[in-house]
């Protein structure tokens, strides 16, 4: 089990490094060309192709690494987001905007496909080093690699800003790909061969990627709806909100949605114990549960806002407290989606599952911008809301202890 809990280590020591990155380099996509006067919509679509290409990345990732090993699918992430960053860093302020967003467009959809084939790895890694009969310790890892992931992305939001004053645009840029180089080439001289072969002696076929297992597919249907019920009021609606509404500054703004990522960061790393997950382990009777929770935080906020009872207080705290839930809930997911994997196709279910998330979280993205034109940040609470009752209502199908065993 020491070997195991080695290359784990490295495994997320190289996603830890990529997570800062990523984080960093949205701010910095951001923040500079906010500065050279870009619209909010030229911006917003520098984001689209990369959420677009999780969806693609998700599914295609998953079937590569079946094939060819989680080794290669982590290393290829790595090494498109070095060379992601480094062409980014050519962009010139006198292109014209067309050509500027163009080629950001293209780049960050790069940064997708790498970010995904890192994640798909990473995670699936665990069920393979995790013994078959240790779900305690395979909760209480998912958890504390998604959950390190968030807080690392809210710090990468923090770099990306000082990195920027520090270094210009370029700077930062190359410096980010220097630092991830040499993250890679510690983690492929540390970890051998490791998990260099394929996951399954038979030959995955692409129709494969597909998923046939009932558990999975309910199960990923159930997150679509949950990512995107977070995004439809948290990627638009809430940071103009807070400026158009409460008068907060680019900085404000950006402090508090970096510190609130890192929290929930650190509250998903701690899921198991808040569920004592030692006694009894998770299932979609839990699932259930937690989505309740959500959808009553979610009404309150709304409710509040409607009777005009200090809209700071009631976004605000009652963001803290969406926060606190929906980590749980994504970290329950997390788990339940590696329990449910066959040890054979363990890349692929994960691919699948984390494709249904990106289509979630675009499906949110757009949502967004639509429901706040129309209907403010109520709007969003209220589309959220209904995305968050159908998520339950697909959970209800999700097998219980008492019927049913997940696989391991």
């Amino acid at each position: 089990m020491s070997s195991a809990i080695r290359n784990y280590a490295l495994v997320t020591g190289a996603y830890w490094g990529f997570t800062l990155t990523d984080g960093a380099l949205r701010m910095l996509v951001l923040l500079h060309f906010h500065a050279l006067g870009y619209s909010a919509f030229e911006i917003a679509l520098l984001f689209i192709l990369y959420e677009f290409a999780g969806i693609v990345t998700n599914l295609v990732g998953g079937w590569l690494a079946q094939a060819r090993g989680l080794r290669f699918t982590l290393f290829a992430g790595l090494i498109l987001q070095i060379g992601s960053l480094s062409a980014l860093s050519l962009t010139n302020p006198d292109w014209l905007p067309a050509i500027s967003v163009a080629y950001v467009m293209g780049l960050q959809a790069a940064s997708g496909v790498a970010k995904d084939l890192t994640k798909m790895s990473s995670k699936s890694a665990i069920k393979v080093l995790v013994p078959a009969d240790a779900e305690g310790a395979l909760f209480r890892w998912v958890a504390l690699l998604t959950g390190s992931k968030n807080a690392l992305k809210g710090i990468g939001f923090f770099m990306g800003g000082a990195l920027l004053s520090w270094l210009g645009f370029s700077g930062a840029l190359l410096a980010m790909a220097a630092g991830l180089a040499l993250t890679l080439i510690a983690v492929a001289v540390s970890l051998g061969n490791a998990m260099s072969g394929p996951a399954s002696k038979a030959k995955p076929k692409f129709h494969e990627v597909f998923s046939r297992d009932r558990k999975i597919n309910i199960l990923s249907a159930a997150r679509l709806f949950l990512f995107g019920s977070r995004d439809i009021w948290f990627v638009v609606g809430l940071p103009v909100f807070l400026a158009s509404e409460l008068g907060w500054g680019h900085v404000e703004v950006g402090t508090y949605m970096a510190a609130w990522v890192i929290g929930y960061g650190f509250i998903q790393a701690i899921a198991p114990k808040m569920l004592r997950a030692g006694s009894r382990e998770p299932d979609g009777r839990t699932a259930q549960f937690w989505l309740v929770a959500l959808i009553a935080v979610t009404t309150a906020i709304a409710a509040a806002i409607t009777q005009d009872i200090s809209p700071q207080l009631a976004v605000l705290g009652g963001l803290s407290v969406f926060g606190i839930v929906f980590a749980v809930n994504s970290s329950l997911h997390s788990y339940l989606i590696l329990a449910y994997a066959d040890g054979d196709k363990v890349a692929m279910n994960v691919g699948f599952y984390y494709m249904s998330n990106a289509i979630g979280r675009l499906s949110g993205t757009i949502l967004s911008g639509i429901t706040y034109l129309y209907g403010g940040l109520v709007g969003c609470l209220v589309t959220s809301i209904a995305f968050l009752t159908i998520s339950w209502i697909i959970s209800a199908a999700l097998p219980s202890r008492e019927t049913a065993t997940p696989q391991s």
